[in-house]
């Protein structure tokens, strides 16, 4: 029997599956990296009864999602490389089309590419944080490749590497970096994420298999990677992904071996299937990639864009300038009427739809640096605006199909630490060379403090103890978080 087993591999027309929840997914998002315990890494405690609840309400609607995960065990291994082998056929099968004239299957223009990177924000700014719970079974060596992952995911300290920091600089470099309002359904597999960090303990088979889901190749993220480099937004956060998650011996290899060795021997190995299985299908639950992607409508989307600056700047506009007979102020001060005062600048001249923005007196009036409107609209809304001015989104994909910013980017990662001696070197030398290598910013003490709380630290476990928090989702990105990974990576390794 042939699986379809990689759950992010969704077609545009999936359905969501949403739990009812009494708590909104932003919300828990944003409570679940609002750690109060500092160095601990630890959420209060009505965060964690809340996530814990949303968790197993979440867990209660994949048990019944059908995504074909195998009866047995045994089968796992045939069951992902047969999938792995369709994923790389249907790429193959979009290449072809492509290089034969067929247009972009995933973004009609390029806002559309830009509104997908901050819809899926929420998910990427949590890249691998549910395997932050693992760091506490750090002896187990059953578990030490997830741990490994999880290291991997956050470049062992490297910000360079840091899959969080590197999305973080890619929504700055597009201007796409106002994402914390986006509609609810963004967050809940971010917040899925940050649950299971939290609860590591309670849901450790689920999490196995959540992993094990997340670290399958999908079809969609290939073709994203294509598709953002032909419109000229860099896709090396996503084509790493493709590399560092490959089956042959990265992350989704060590998945599957962390699968097959967390069978119990003695305990009740049905139990752990199921809930492997449950873990796994966790990946279907809220908004994935291509429902993001579907999500998209350009007329919409410029509405809530303007509907939203409306909001602002209703009352700040002066009244000498009118348009159809009404000041600016009385047009901005009823959302409802964005739509008609979008039609009366065209009817007027100042919007020219389908020919060149540049000809556009409103186009101008947004980003002539002396223009009253200049940095009135960031990035993506300026982009949002071209797109519909221009009025001929998708009917004329690029041809660049060379990866010019990956050669780009990886071609020169972050200088390492100088490395310490392999033998006869003591844990208290170990800390003593990462306290003088790691580096300072003369406005944050925290690299100091954190070295300062290790003072004194003669094993792994000690330092493992004060370190583990600083790698949590909430930590691992901040300077005190790099270091702290540096020298967790370097003890793990030994």
């Amino acid at each position: 029997m042939m699986y379809s087993v990689s759950p992010k591999i969704q077609s545009a027309t999936t359905p969501l599956y949403l739990a009812p929840q009494q708590e909104s997914s932003r919300e828990l998002y944003f409570a679940m990296l609002e750690e109060r315990g500092g160095i601990t890494g630890q959420i209060d405690e009505l965060a964690r009864s809340t996530s814990r609840s949303f968790l197993r309400e979440q867990l209660s609607v994949a048990a019944e999602i059908d995504a074909d995960f195998p009866p047995e065990m045994r089968s796992l291994p045939e069951v992902l490389r047969n999938a792995h082998d369709q994923t790389a056929q249907a790429y193959r099968h979009y290449l072809d089309g492509r290089h034969a004239g067929s247009p972009r299957r995933y973004f009609s223009c390029r806002s559309h590419a830009m509104y997908f990177l901050r819809a899926v924000a929420p998910t990427k700014l949590v890249d691998g944080s549910w395997l932050y719970g693992l760091l506490q079974y750090w002896q187990d060596s059953r578990l030490a490749p997830l741990i490994h992952t999880y290291l991997e995911e956050l470049g062992c300290g490297n910000p360079l590497q840091n899959h969080v920091l590197l999305y973080k600089q890619l929504l700055a470099r597009y201007g796409c970096d106002n994402w914390q309002d986006g509609p609810d359904e963004h967050f809940t597999q971010g917040a899925v994420q940050l649950a299971l960090a939290h609860h590591a303990h309670e849901f450790l088979p689920e999490l196995i298999g959540f992993n094990l889901g997340y670290e399958q190749l999908p079809l969609h993220l290939l073709i994203t990677a294509y598709e953002l480099n032909e419109l000229d937004i860099d896709p090396y956060y996503f084509a790493l992904h493709v590399t560092i998650d490959n089956a042959s011996s990265g992350h989704a290899r060590k998945a599957l071996q962390s699968v097959l060795d967390g069978m119990p021997r003695i305990g009740n190995a049905r139990d752990y299937h199921r809930r492997v299985g449950n873990g796994y299908r966790l990946n279907l639950v809220g908004m994935g990639t291509p429902q993001a992607i579907a999500s998209f409508d350009l007329e919409q989307e410029l509405l809530r864009v303007f509907a939203d600056k409306a909001l602002i700047g209703a009352k700040l506009h002066s009244d000498y300038c009118l348009i159809a007979g009404r000041s600016v102020s009385d047009w901005l001060s009823s959302p409802g009427e964005i739509a008609d005062l979008l039609r009366t600048l065209q009817s007027a001249g100042w919007i020219r739809r389908g020919e060149s923005p540049e000809r556009s007196r409103f186009w101008r009036l947004l980003t002539d640096e002396q223009a009253p409107m200049f940095g009135v609209f960031d990035g993506y809304e300026q982009q949002l605006i071209r797109d519909w001015i221009l009025d001929d989104a998708g009917t004329k994909p690029t041809a660049r199909t060379t990866n010019r910013f990956h050669r780009r980017q990886t071609a020169g990662h972050v200088e390492e630490a100088a490395a310490v001696p392999q033998s006869g070197i003591k844990i208290e030398q170990i800390i003593a060379h990462h306290a003088d290598e790691a580096p300072r910013r003369s406005s944050c003490s925290d690299v100091d403090i954190l070295f300062q709380q290790l003072a004194g630290v003669d094993t792994k476990a000690k330092a493992f103890a004060v370190l583990a928090g600083m790698l949590s989702p909430a930590n691992h990105p901040t300077p005190p978080g790099l270091a702290a990974t540096r020298l967790y990576a370097d003890l793990f390794s030994r």
